[in-house]
């Protein structure tokens, strides 16, 4: 029995090694699995205080939002250091400038980050994507190449001195100058368009005092073009009538001209001017300016008074998106639709100016209908300044506001431009503490990097088909669009039309009342002095006056109702999303 035993124990100690040695792999394993598991743990606990640490010196740094977009969009800015270029003052025919703005606290409170690069002259707009998995994050870039660009940083003072600022010698020696804001509503635009004015009417009346007595008188006018209509911003916002007369001369009837006297007399009549400017509450921004504001000063010759130069300061309104203007009223709408309309033939001007076609499109809106001699001159020079937001939010505008700038101004043949090549570190940014650890996560190159670009003066398939491949071919329309956007300018203009006629209306019923209430008092006064009432004559005088009120009210209630009717088509048109 005692050998048995033995023999048994000696059996278990010989099978315990063997089942031993054929656990250890898989007990290795789990273990292995528990310590890397509890490491992740603890590296998703570490990248998650670290991940919010982050966040709150970005907050206090006042550069909140997403981290992984910033560290990507930083990412890029690296790998494009020192390629910005210095910027020179010249006078160019045509000058195209971009400015970005800070970012704002309403911005910051809603965690918005910046997303725009300034390079000058390049500017990049960092599109943050999200892939179809819904984790992975990379950066659509979109490449812009203007004249001058300028960042946050530089204040207005820099981008007078390299864009407008070459401009004063210019209209003293006898030219045309034109200076353009344009931009999104709130993109700064009128913060910068004042400050240029301000910078402007300095230098213009020190230039004047370097130069000696000269035969010239310097004056001002300044008015605003709201809904098609024109209105004197120096005389109450009286109505002023846009005429062109047989010679092709285009004359602001009833505008009034001041006689500048210093620099500060011309400095107090513009900042009067600028706060009589209508400006409305919109969706994106609670003081939208809602007309082109333009200050015009006018170089004449003392004893002729014939014009020797002129400068033109336009504070564009403020575009939107048609998508934006959804939910405002008809006046908001209708504003926006004329404000785009005005823009677009600013936009065809200017390009004919700068491709030095024969035919100028002027007459396409009343904006650059009063332009005329800035588009048709030969002497003529034009600044277009686009302002951008640099928050995410805002990027889609920002593209709309640069395609714009960029379309505004031709590059001509031989002029190329080759764009920088993409950054050569491919990204990933982890979930939890966005480190570069490979290539999942990447920048998108444009598909214009390392190729060379010539844009020719005439349209052909190549640059159609160059657009296609930067997905831009929808903003040129269709031809079926194009019909569609005719017929709602004549729409508009027969708004604006019949909106002059019935207040047209107006004013005659309110004239021929008062015209019978001086009839009806004479009469009384003559019945009253004589004593006696004679019939004939009582029926004779007024029934031609009653006769005449009567169908000037019903002339007045019919263009009432006809202007009901063109209201509810508009609404109709607005439901359709037409505008």
């Amino acid at each position: 029995f005692g050998e048995e035993k033995s023999s048994s124990r000696s059996q278990s100690a010989a099978v315990g090694p063997a089942l031993e040695r054929k656990k250890d792999p898989i007990v290795d394993r789990m273990q292995q699995l528990e310590k890397a598991r509890i490491e992740r743990r603890q590296q998703v606990q570490e990248a998650r205080k670290t991940r919010s640490k982050e966040e709150e010196r970005n907050i206090k740094n006042g550069n909140p939002g997403d981290i992984d977009f910033q560290k990507l969009i930083a990412v890029y800015r690296k790998s494009k250091k020192g390629t910005n270029m210095p910027h020179s003052p010249e006078i160019l025919k045509i000058c195209v400038a971009l400015r970005k703005r800070p970012i704002s606290e309403k911005e910051i409170k809603r965690k918005d980050h910046d997303c725009i690069t300034v390079l000058n002259p390049l500017v990049t707009v960092h599109h943050c994507r999200t892939r179809v998995d819904g984790i992975s994050k990379y950066l659509d870039n979109g490449e812009f190449q203007f004249d001058h660009a300028f960042t946050e940083s530089e204040t207005t003072e820099d981008v007078y001195e390299y864009t407008a600022r070459p401009l004063v010698p210019f209209v003293l020696e006898g030219g045309c100058a034109t200076v353009f804001a344009y931009g999104q509503t709130g993109s700064g635009k009128t913060y910068t368009m004042v400050g240029i004015q301000r910078r402007t009417t300095e230098d213009l009346f020190q230039l004047m005092s370097q130069y000696g007595p000269r035969s010239l008188k310097v004056y001002l006018s300044f008015y605003e073009i709201y809904g098609g209509r024109c209105q004197d911003l120096l005389n109450n916002r009286n109505r002023v009538e846009v005429r062109e007369d047989g010679r092709g001369e285009v004359h602001i009837v009833g505008l009034n001209e001041e006689l500048t006297i210093s620099a500060d007399h011309m400095l107090e009549l513009i900042e009067r001017a600028n706060g009589n400017r209508t400006t409305h509450v919109t969706e994106l921004n609670d003081t939208s300016s809602r007309s082109h504001a333009i200050c015009q000063i006018t170089l004449r010759d003392r004893a002729a008074r014939k014009v020797i130069g002129k400068l033109s300061l336009i504070d564009l309104a403020g575009s939107e998106r048609g998508a934006d203007t959804k939910e405002n009223n008809r006046q908001r709408r209708l504003e926006g639709a004329e404000i785009n309309k005005s823009l677009l033939a600013l936009k065809e001007c200017i390009r004919s100016l700068d491709s030095g076609e024969s035919h100028v499109p002027y007459r396409a809106s009343k904006l650059t209908l009063v332009l005329k001699d800035s588009f048709t001159r030969e002497s003529a020079r034009t600044v277009m300044i686009a302002t951008v937001s640099p928050g995410a939010s805002h990027s889609d505008h920002t593209q709309n506001t640069l395609r714009y700038a960029d379309r505004v101004k031709h590059k001509k043949v031989g002029n190329t431009f080759t764009s920088p090549p993409p950054s050569s570190v491919p990204m990933k940014v982890d979930a939890f503490n966005g480190e570069n650890k490979g290539c999942s996560y990447f920048e998108k190159s444009g598909p214009n990097d390392q190729i060379e670009i010539e844009v020719n003066d005439e349209w052909n398939e190549e640059d159609e088909e160059y657009l296609i491949e930067r997905g831009e071919s929808a903003f040129f329309p269709s031809k079926s669009e194009e019909k569609e956007q005719n017929s709602v300018d004549f729409f508009i203009e027969k708004i604006y039309s019949e909106e002059q006629n019935l207040l047209n209306k107006h004013i005659e019923s309110m004239r021929v009342g008062a015209d019978m209430l001086q009839a009806e008092n004479e009469m009384l006064k003559r019945v009253k002095s004589s004593g006696s009432f004679d019939p004939e004559m009582y029926i004779s005088k007024m029934g031609p006056l009653i006769e005449r009120n009567i169908s000037t009210m019903a002339a007045y209630k019919q263009q009432l109702e006809d202007f009901k009717v063109l209201l509810k088509e508009e609404e109709a048109m607005a439901a359709r999303d037409v505008f």
